[in-house]
């Protein structure tokens, strides 16, 4: 058997791209030294591929930014108002990535989206009418050149046509069947050019298919597959899924010319019995997804070695790939210095993932039953140390159908807090975070470091929440916010402070962009050792007469961008975690907090990609999890959650669901394009959709949140609808903070003026 990557981390091992990138942003250096950095990454990482043994290495899985971005730009579909802007090829990539804002003019970014289930964010490209799609680029042939030049054949990448077609935005008349010609012509071009260079493989990739699909949907991959392919001539074909199984196509798949099919047997639940009761075609490639690409445990290889040896013996040519692109985990171990081998022995990042497949590749190829290297594998499913905690499974044993049911009712509780709270109308507030400026990482370094003592990191921290205080006070914000500069990140900061959580040095995963996350891993049961906020919140409070919002994050969230154990359901663990974040609520209550924000970004991440699935196998604890969190607080206290960056309109009845008595969206990037669902549903919290994406640089003018605000009225019923931005201000610069708010509290009293 041979060996598969689908695709590989690419910001740098240690962040170099990142580095670079923001560097670029800041004029400090070129446009080729950016370059640079990039060649330097992609050489070593192909180097590092071909050192390990895997025999279909990867080319154009790497990304200044995103792939779905770089498809749009390969194939000419970049809206006039960033062409208009008459600025460098790369300004002109980085405008639709992050927006724009300066002498050549002001346009918002392309709207962005989680990755199917994942924590990864992808650009939504556009397509008007009179965009003309066509092969435009050269970023797949170059960097297949690049690598031929190190001696290194690769499989290019390209995200699939119809995947492509499906996640496109389409602002104009036209819709994705008016543009199937122009995209068979576009991907044959593109073939054809790989057939000159003398590419053996190209990889298609198409994760929609594991989608629930309509009729049209596969008559449409067909019609696609059906003209591209018949362009290939030598170039072989490979068709990429993942993310879950092909149960609706399986059949249409294989009645195509596709040379490899590329199948999950991770997360596609039925993909074995797809492929053992159906059969597969002799003379292709099954490219079996056995290694998982979304987690950091070790491949049990007696569970993976089973799964091999029934393909084998249905005589199927496999290669043993992983289930998905290896940018979900992190780079190495090697870069972790300080976690007992005890943790590590469990572990395996992306490097250690291709020692995986060339130990499995060579067990595969012999009496692998009693293999050392199987047994030293297998001792490690047996036990695991520290991971168990008596009084944590007793407690969660102990839930009730009482603890997820908070009382009075929802109805009975906003009028009690509008009478409690006595906000204006069209109340303003953010999200939680305010900027994380250079020297609130410096005193958190130097805190950790030992560099200075733990008086002098509160007393620093203390002194930026007073200003953060008094700075939200002279901007008029109506609901205040402490700044969390103790927090490091959402999720992280919180896992520090909870029994059963390991963390790395270097363990990024990349989110969206140049932003890289450090998810911590869930190692043991799950428990609160102290209270977590309280001191900070307390002390934020007592500065000021306006209602201070407690800041938490949710349970549902913590566990989805956590990496997760394997050996008991994500249910068990989140309701762990739910009651941690439980006691946290009631402790700020007791303190005289008496608003409490749960956030909940990530609720829809695991949600299955079949909607079939949606409640049997996730919304049915998940939602519950959250109202366990918040059910014992009393009628006064006024609960918030925040969602950002992912499609919630069609689960907005599971979210109302959740019970909380303000939701805030994030919604500028998407045009408000959920404020419909709220109407059709007749949602019932109150509401706060984003009325400006914090993730560019620009600043909103007061007209266009005023513009936005009036869209708002049209669905949202005034004594509903709050005004914030779209979430938390961490990555934004401490001026275009102060400017963008100061615009969003003149636009609220506006709205106040010509509505009260």
């Amino acid at each position: 058997m041979r060996t598969s990557i689908i695709g590989y981390p690419r910001v740098g091992a240690l962040r170099e791209l990142k580095f670079a990138t923001e560097k670029y942003f800041r004029a400090e250096i070129s446009a080729d030294e950016l370059q640079n950095t990039a060649r330097e990454i992609r050489k070593k990482q192909w180097n590092i591929q071909k050192d390990s043994g895997v025999d279909f290495i990867p080319s154009n899985d790497f990304s200044l930014y995103d792939n779905m971005l770089d498809t749009a730009v390969l194939f000419n579909i970049i809206p006039e108002r960033y062409v208009a802007l008459g600025v460098s090829a790369s300004d002109t990539y980085f405008a639709m990535a992050r927006g724009y804002q300066g002498e050549a003019g002001d346009v918002k970014a392309f709207a962005m989206k989680k990755w199917f289930n994942t924590n990864y964010h992808y650009m939504v490209p556009e397509i008007d009418d009179n965009i003309e799609l066509k092969l435009a680029g050269t970023k797949p042939f170059d960097e297949y050149e690049e690598a031929k030049e190190l001696g290194i054949q690769t499989k290019p990448v390209v995200v699939g046509a119809f995947t492509f077609l499906k996640l496109l935005r389409y602002v104009g008349s036209k819709t994705a069947e008016d543009y199937t010609e122009a995209v068979i012509g576009a991907y044959s071009e593109l073939l054809a050019r790989f057939n000159n260079l003398g590419a053996e493989w190209v990889q298609f990739d198409e994760p929609y298919l594991v989608h629930d699909l309509s009729a049209e949907d596969i008559s449409l991959f067909e019609k696609l597959y059906s003209g591209i392919l018949s362009s290939k001539n030598e170039v072989k074909i490979l068709l990429q899924t993942y993310f879950g199984d092909v149960r609706d196509c399986y059949r249409n798949i294989l009645a195509l010319d596709f040379d490899g099919v590329g199948l999950d047997f991770v997360e596609g639940r039925k993909t074995l019995d797809l492929v053992t009761e159906n059969g597969f075609p002799e003379g292709r490639l099954l490219f079996a997804g056995v290694v998982n690409g979304k987690n950091i445990w070790k491949n049990n290889y007696k569970k993976t070695l089973s799964i091999l040896e029934e393909l084998k013996k249905k005589e199927i040519d496999t290669v043993i790939g992983t289930s998905c692109s290896l940018l979900h985990v992190p780079y190495t171990l090697k870069n972790e210095t300080k976690l007992p081998e005890k943790y590590t022995a469990h572990f395996a990042f992306a490097e250690e993932k291709l020692t995986e497949l060339a130990a499995l590749k060579m067990l595969s190829e012999c009496d692998w039953t009693g293999a050392g290297v199987l047994q030293e594998n297998a001792a490690l499913f047996v036990d695991r140390p520290d991971c168990r905690d008596a009084e944590v499974q007793e407690r969660v044993a102990k839930i009730d159908e009482n603890d997820f049911v908070r009382l009075p009712e929802f109805s009975t509780r906003e009028a009690i807090q509008k009478e409690w709270f006595h906000l204006p109308p069209f109340p303003t507030t953010t999200i939680g975070s305010f900027p994380q400026t250079a020297d609130v990482k410096a005193n958190r370094t130097a805190f950790r470091k030992g560099e200075i003592t733990e008086a002098q990191y509160i007393a620093f921290n203390r002194q930026k929440i007073a200003a953060c205080v008094e700075q939200q006070e002279e901007i008029g914000l109506d609901v205040l916010v402490h700044g969390e500069y103790e927090r490091n990140d959402m999720v992280e900061y919180f896992g520090e402070q909870l029994n059963g959580y390991l963390f790395t040095e270097k363990g990024w995963v990349q989110s969206y962009g140049t932003r890289c996350v450090k998810p911590p891993l869930i190692w043991g049961d799950v428990s609160r050792i102290k209270p977590m906020t309280v001191e900070w919140s307390t002390y934020a409070q007592s500065l000021t007469e306006k209602p201070m919002k407690g800041m938490l994050t949710g349970p549902v969230t913590i566990l989805n961008w956590s990496f997760p154990r394997e050996d008991i359901s994500l249910k068990e663990s989140t309701c762990q975690i739910a009651l941690a974040i439980r006691d946290e609520v009631l402790d700020l209550e007791a303190n005289g907090i008496g608003i409490i924000q749960v956030d909940e970004a990530a609720l829809r991440e695991k949600l299955p990609l079949r909607k079939s699935d949606w409640y049997s196998e996730y919304l049915d604890w998940a939602i519950p999890a959250f109202r366990l969190v918040h059910s014992g607080v009393k009628a006064e206290t006024q609960i918030h959650t925040h969602m950002c960056y992912s499609e919630f309109t069609d689960i907005i009845q599971a979210i109302d669901d959740m019970d909380a008595d303000v939701i805030t969206f994030e919604a500028s990037r998407s045009d408000l394009l959920i404020l419909d669902a709220l109407k059709e549903n007749d949602f019932k919290t109150e509401v706060g959709p984003g009325v400006y994406d914090i993730h560019s640089p620009r600043v909103p003018s007061i007209q266009e949140i005023k513009s936005a605000l009036d869209k708002m009225l049209k669905k949202i019923s005034p004594e509903k609808l709050w005004v914030n931005p779209d979430c938390g201000l961490k990555t934004r610069g401490t001026a275009e903070t102060t400017a963008s708010l100061e615009n969003l509290v003149a636009a609220a009293k506006e709205l106040r003026n010509e509505n009260c």
